[in-house]
Order: structure tokens, then sequence, then C-alpha cells
């Protein structure tokens, strides 16, 4: 077979993502057919900004779902090599593809090593997702457990907090980033007893919320206390200390190194934001109407003073997940955190750079993806921010 032209490239690679448009299709007609009954999220479809960002972020979503997931859309296994194809530019024609079983073109081309770079590319995607939204939401989850009392109640507390944060923010983040990940620091075992602090926050969080909720329903609050407690602890036995009694739970060392690694750093400053906001916020009349009730302080923080911030919080939320893709991408690029044959797009773009002034294809699709990710990232929360603002 000889190699295939662009235009058969850019169809067979349409064609690939099939389930992607179909999935993104029905997200848009379903989406703008309640948007009205949805919220802020349902606004963000009046918004062309936010429209393009979100179709831009749920692309790659569903891409590395479909793709890193379940497989549905590459083509090859990630670290297969076969032979003769390395450095092989788009479209190049896989031998003997036919007796093999495999699929008979490296669509994107093959990397120094004569892997395919397109399945690389796809599998990368799902490697961002398994980290970025997670870590994320977990140091917002820290950040607002420690931001809420800081700002609402104020005094020893809250110049203890913001000492400690401040502390954390004087080192800049790619440094502590870096630091959090190296061998010699994953040696000493540091981010293991890290992990075993910051992840009972979720814990903490949800059961101070169930119990602040329904604290005058005693029957509910025990059912919802009780499965955050059992199901809360399971997981963080699981995923902290690898020592989940079922065995079903687990997590590579690589893999929660980084995850620490990204709670850590953005812990502190999504608990200055929140702080903030709860100063600002606790002033307001219907606050004081909710102390005049009777209503308990936890109640006031997170059922009065935390949903009238969240304007403000989802907006950052989208862009803290942007910073955290590039502080992923980063640590690829250096060869640190993920294991050296992760596909994710920073070690992908190193690969491909040390042959950059001969060969562009193996780094060029990754550094794409990145750049798209995080533009949608940054679109959605200008739609989201522009939204917010007409509340």
């Amino acid at each position: 077979m000889d190699i295939i032209g662009w235009g058969e490239i850019i169809t067979r690679i349409l064609t690939q993502f099939t389930p992607v448009w179909i999935a993104l299709a029905v997200t848009f007609a379903l989406s703008i057919s309640f948007k009205r009954r949805l919220g802020l999220y349902g606004k963000l479809f009046d918004s062309v900004i936010g429209m393009t960002g979100f179709a831009l972020v749920m692309f790659w979503v569903y891409t590395g779902i479909f793709g890193g997931a379940f497989g549905w859309i590459v083509t090859h296994d990630t670290l297969s090599q076969i032979s003769g194809l390395k450095n092989k530019v788009p479209g190049t024609p896989v031998p003997d593809a036919a007796a093999q079983g495999l699929y008979p073109y490296y669509l994107m081309g093959g990397d120094n090593l004569a892997r395919d770079v397109f399945s690389r590319m796809i599998v990368g995607a799902w490697e961002v997702m398994k980290i970025a939204p997670f870590a994320t939401l977990f140091a917002f989850m820290v950040g607002i457990t420690l931001g809420l009392p800081a700002g609402y109640y104020g005094g020893r507390l809250d110049t203890f907090l913001s000492f400690l944060a401040n502390l954390i923010l004087a080192f800049p983040v790619i440094l502590l980033f870096y630091l959090l990940v190296t061998p010699e620091i994953v040696l000493t075992g540091i981010p293991v007893y890290m992990a075993g602090v910051l992840f009972l926050f979720p814990i903490i969080f949800l059961t101070i919320l169930f119990n602040s909720r329904f604290f005058t329903q005693p029957a509910k609050r025990n059912l919802y206390v009780a499965l955050t407690l059992v199901i809360g602890l399971w997981v963080y036995l699981g995923i902290a200390w690898d020592a989940d009694p079922l065995g079903l739970i687990s997590f590579p060392p690589n893999l929660l190194v980084v995850f620490v690694a990204v709670v850590f750093v953005n812990s502190p400053t999504v608990f200055r934001i929140v702080r903030g906001l709860a100063m600002d916020i606790k002033t307001r009349d219907y606050v004081a109407a909710a102390q005049t009730r009777g209503e308990g302080p936890w109640y006031i923080m997170l059922w009065e003073i935390l949903p009238n911030a969240r304007g403000p919080l989802i907006v950052d939320f989208c862009l803290r997940i942007g910073y955290t893709t590039i502080l992923l991408g980063t640590l690829g690029f250096f060869g640190l955190g993920l294991s050296p044959e992760s596909p994710d797009w920073g070690s992908t773009i190193n690969e491909g750079r040390k042959l950059l002034s001969i060969y562009l294809h193996p780094a060029l699709p990754p550094a794409m993806a990145l750049l798209s990710l995080v533009l949608g990232l940054n679109l959605l929360a200008d739609g989201l921010r522009e939204e917010s603002l007409r509340d």
C-alpha cells in the first residue's frame, strides 16, 4: 500500500471520532432543549463563547472516555512498536496489517519508537481526565472546608490558616509542584502521608454538609452521614493507603504522587478565594436573617454563603483545571510524575521535540490537543463568568 493523502487521512480521523460526534450532538440537543430548566449551565448556551469553550472541553472529555477508557477511537495499542515505522510520516501504511488484524495506517505517523502518534494522543486525553478534574475537585473541597470558617469566624483561626496558606503560596507554584514529584521526595513517603491528610477533607466536607442540612431530620441525617463515612472511608483506604479491605480500589503510586501534588498546590489559592467571598457575603441581609432564625454556623456557611459564592467558584474551577492540565504537561515534558511509557501529552511532546527540526508530526498533535483543551476551559470560564454576572 502507498502513503495516503491528507484528504483521506482527515476523513479517516473524522470517522474514528464518530462516537464523540454522536455524544456531542446528543449533549447539545438535550442541553439546548432544556436550557431554561438547567440554571447557570443552561444559560451557558446563550453565550457563543461559552458554547465554543464547552464544545472544545466536552470533545476532549468524550475523546478520553471513548478512546482511553473504552478503546473505541484508537487505531493501535499505545505501547506497540511496529518495525519500519519509526518517525514515519502521517498516512504511512502498516506492513501486513490485514494478516495481523491491525488498522492499515498510522494516521498521524510514527514516533521515535515506532508507536502510533494518533493513538497516543487519544489516550493522552484520558490521562488528563483521570487527574485534572478530580484533583481540582479535591482541592476545592480542602479550600472550601478551611476557607469558609476562616472567613466567617475571622480572628485567630483566620490568622493561623491564612499564615499556612501564605507559607505555601510563598513558593513558586511550578517549583513546588516539581519538588513534590521528584523521586527523592517520593522515596521519603511524604506524598503518601500528605494523601492521608488531604484525602480526608472530602469525607469531612460531605459529613458536615449533610449534618448541617438535615440536623432537624435525624433519620435522614444519620443515613446520609453513615453512607458518607462507610463509602468515603472505604475509598479513602484504597486511594490513600492502598489498603482496601475488599481489594477493589487501588491507586498507582505515580498517579497518587501527581494527584497529591495538584491538590496541595491548588488548595491554598482556593482557600484564599473562598475566605474572601465568605468575608464579603457574611455581611449580607440573608445571612443575618439565617442567624436570627437560629441556624447553626455550618448551615449558614454551607447553605447560605457557599451557594451565593458559586459563580466565582465555578469560573475558578474551570480555569484551575486548565492550569492543572498545563502543570501535568510540564511534568510530563520533564519526565516526572507519571510512568515513562505513559502516553500523556507532556511526555509525547518531549519525545517529539528532540527531532522537531526534522519531523513535526510526533510533537504537533499532542501540543495542539493540549492547547485546544486549555483554550476551551478558558472560553468556558469566560462564558460562565459572563452569564453569572447577569444573575
